[in-house]
């Protein structure tokens, strides 16, 4: 290739993921979108991540496995060491002309220091608060740690992508990087409708007509906000507001969370078409997690026009209006959240309003334009790195 890029089919990106396929989540869903995108363009992608050999689902373009090892404490999550050997080889003969970091692991580190040494610009895409995840394991103190690790990773990048305006935001003031763009997060709204309601699903588990379900989906772990729901949800209990709880997701915190809330429906994982089914046959999504970057639960449940209550956090604060979609409130503030609740649960012509009002903002997230951003982002780094020589 000669000159400078001019369009996705000049580029050649290797993308380094701590968990590309392994265990489906959020991020990785995107990262796969985005590959998708980029290679229907005529891009060429090699994907750098650990491998195991039952993944989640197959991955989109070319992966390479790289050497990792489980988390002690989490074995389902595995840590990506440096580039070695056949890794590193492989690297070099691929001849990237743009590098793409999406987790602070020490193979994304060894990563950036090879492209800085090639003279390659590199795009750090952040997915996740890393340092909220120290305060559900009574580890707070060290956030203060965590940020200056975080602050140190991020300054070697030329920029990052943050999923929202407002995540973008807390890099700043944290003093990660100031070259920041928005790639946003989209929703397939093939599979995310309210035409997927189904009545007779939820009859099917014992839900009546009648009854008000209030829902979660996703991956059950304790920082994704199980504490605070299962308090709320008490909260309500102890002010005798009738409703049920369907929880849809599967986690090393399903026990947990199963025997905190022994009157709730557990669906299990469930996916594509049968996960929007339960989506949409909820009545309200109640998702307080502080540790999302932007929040592609609460987009999908207002694609599915339910109302959500959310915490005021990144990713939230850019996707609903309050007031007006739902309600957003202070993380941890329980009676708070049940008051949000409550007011849904008695009033079915306010959930209908501001479930209507979810769907019409859910519109403004088109997968394509969102995924062009990243692929601009590549390109203009590429042209900044070539005129500085």
């Amino acid at each position: 290739m000669t000159g400078a890029p001019s369009s996705c089919a000049d580029l050649r990106i290797a993308l380094f993921s701590g968990n590309y396929n392994y265990v489906r989540d959020g991020a990785n869903q995107a990262l796969n979108r985005l590959v998708g995108y980029l290679l229907r363009q005529g891009a060429a992608v090699r994907v750098y991540a650990p491998v195991v050999e039952e993944p989640a689902f197959p991955p989109t373009g070319d992966l390479v496995g790289v050497p990792s090892f489980a988390i002690p404490t989490r074995a389902e999550y595995r840590i990506p060491l440096g580039l070695f050997g056949r890794v590193k080889a492989d690297l070099a003969a691929f001849a990237p002309n743009v590098v793409h970091v999406s987790s602070p692991d020490p193979a994304a580190h060894r990563a950036v220091s090879w492209a800085r040494g090639h003279g390659l610009p590199v795009l750090a895409s952040v997915h996740t608060r890393f340092e909220t995840y120290l305060r559900y394991y009574n580890l707070a103190a060290l956030e203060p740690v965590m940020v200056a690790m975080l602050r140190r990773f991020y300054r070697r990048c030329d920029a990052l992508v943050a999923p929202s305006e407002s995540m973008a935001q807390v890099l700043r003031e944290q003093r990660m990087n100031y070259d920041i763009d928005i790639w946003s997060r989209g929703v397939d709204r093939e599979i995310f409708h309210p035409g997927r309601r189904d009545m007779a699903w939820r009859q099917g588990l014992g839900v009546a007509d009648d009854e008000v379900v209030i829902g979660f989906f996703s991956r059950l772990v304790m920082e994704k906000g199980l504490d605070v729901f299962s308090d709320a949800i008490d909260e309500l209990n102890r002010r005798g507001v009738k409703h049920r709880v369907l929880v849809v997701g599967d986690g090393p915190a399903r026990e947990w969370f199963a025997g905190r809330l022994p009157q709730a429906l557990f669906t299990g994982f469930l996916g594509g078409g049968e996960l929007a089914r339960a989506v949409a046959s909820m009545d309200v999504l109640f998702f307080p997690s502080v540790t999302e970057t932007f929040g592609n639960v609460t987009l999908e449940a207002m694609a599915c026009r339910l109302p959500v209550v959310v915490s005021e956090a990144t990713g939230s604060e850019s996707l609903v209006d309050h007031g007006r979609s739902g309600r957003m409130i202070r993380p941890g503030a329980i009676r708070q959240f049940a008051d949000a609740l409550q007011g849904y649960v008695e009033n079915p012509a306010l959930r209908a309003e501001h479930g209507a009002a979810g769907e019409a903002r859910s519109l403004d997230f088109s997968w394509d334009r969102i995924n062009q951003t990243v692929a601009d982002t590549y390109l203009r780094l590429i042209r900044q790195r070539a005129s500085r020589g």
